[in-house]
């Protein structure tokens, strides 16, 4: 019997070490500036995505803002290709997707003001 539960015991043990050692999601931290002067942007809207094999968009997403200093923070990214779009007052809108495979990341995007249109009309 008591060989039994030392069994059981470093089998709970094993596993319990393997589980803490292996991590599959991220934790990503956002950075949005401007590109001309490289100010922080608050109130950024940044969507991000789930992106399956075949490059589509999933469904479920997550949106944060930034704060006064341009930063965001989102835990719990699982590991693949992540979509990320910005958007922000005064600013054109930025989209890329992002391989997502360590532990943390760091993502800094300049955003930039939008282009002037053409129009036959002026």
């Amino acid at each position: 019997m008591k060989r039994w539960s030392t069994f059981v015991l470093l089998i709970v043990l094993g596993a319990a070490f393997a589980a803490a050692g292996e991590k599959s999601s991220s934790t990503v931290q956002f950075t949005v500036i401007t590109d001309q002067n490289s100010k922080p942007v608050r109130n950024a809207e940044i969507i991000l995505h789930g992106v399956d094999k075949q490059g589509k968009q999933k469904r479920e997403g997550l949106e944060v803002k930034t704060h006064q200093d341009g930063t965001a923070k989102v835990e719990g990214i699982p590991y693949g290709k992540v979509r990320i779009q910005v958007y922000a007052h005064g600013f054109r809108t930025y989209g890329e997707d992002f391989q997502i495979a360590q532990p943390t990341h760091e993502i800094t995007i300049k955003l930039q003001k939008p282009i002037e249109q053409h129009s036959i009309y002026k």
